[in-house]
């Protein structure tokens, strides 16, 4: 086996310890739609996952490898990994669900030419898609969710120990299950302002069909967006209540991940 000793005894063992622990959480907040941001500077991140890694080890009996470099230490370390970016990538599922949403509702009102660049996604998206993100992203904090995502994330150290047994197809089937849900609920969100726009689009299409004189686009796209902004508008808090079920679900699905 290949080990690294820079002969400092215990302290180099709690050293190796500390960067095996981070693994885990490192993985975790990079694929976490919040915590993973472009916006958010690498070092903020660093620091985040070295806080958590200190409270682990002080909480957890977790024992590193004995040769991380070995080969049963390396697929050690890829399981870590991949719990890591499991519980990240529910939070993913999560926040694109109004993201779809918003893209749908952003077609129908002609306003999908409105993009803009996404400093949360790193890529261009609907103007819509960065208000539901704001939105989510809101209530998120508000729940106490990412509360409850980091305590999850370190219960996980309890479940399932560095070197158990984690990966198995019924995990899979669960965050296929869980994205399947995810652009349910995104058709649900856009749902009643996409309603809406349909009959706006069925009257203004029988109206420049009974007065072909009349510029069917000067009077559809103004109609469409005012459609759609006093859909919103009005929608607006069984929208909220659709976002904060979404957090929620991402939390259950999440523990579901961990469960034995």
């Amino acid at each position: 086996m290949i080990g690294i000793d820079f002969g400092f005894g215990p302290l180099e063992h709690e050293f190796w310890r500390l960067m095996f622990v981070m693994t885990r959480i490192g993985a975790a907040l990079f694929a976490a739609p919040l915590f993973g941001a472009s916006a958010v500077p690498a070092q903020v991140r660093v620091v985040m996952t070295g806080a958590l890694a200190v409270l682990v080890c002080a909480w957890t009996p977790v024992v590193a490898p004995v040769a991380i470099l070995s080969l049963p230490g390396l697929v050690t370390v890829a399981g870590e990994v991949l719990i890591g970016v499991a519980l990240g990538f529910v939070l993913q599922l999560a926040f694109a669900a109004p993201v779809m949403g918003a893209e749908l509702i952003g077609a129908g009102m002609g306003m999908s030419i409105a993009a803009s660049a996404d400093p949360v996604n790193g890529a261009h998206s609907a103007m819509f898609g960065q208000y539901f993100t704001v939105v989510m992203t809101v209530l998120f904090f508000a729940i106490g969710a990412h509360l409850d995502w980091i305590s999850l994330l370190v219960d996980s150290y309890r479940t399932f120990p560095p070197g158990a047994a984690w990966f198995s197809p019924a995990r899979l089937h669960l965050i296929d299950r869980f994205a399947g849900e995810m652009f349910i609920a995104g058709l649900g969100i856009a749902l009643p302002v996409a309603v809406l726009l349909l009959v706006v689009h069925i009257v203004t299409g029988v109206v420049g069909r009974s007065a072909p004189a009349l510029n069917l686009f000067a009077l559809g796209l103004p109609a469409g967006v005012l459609a759609g902004i006093a859909a919103m508008i009005v929608s607006a808090p069984l929208i909220t209540d659709r976002l904060a079920d979404l957090a929620h679900g991402a939390l259950a699905q999440a523990a579901l991940l961990l469960a034995k």
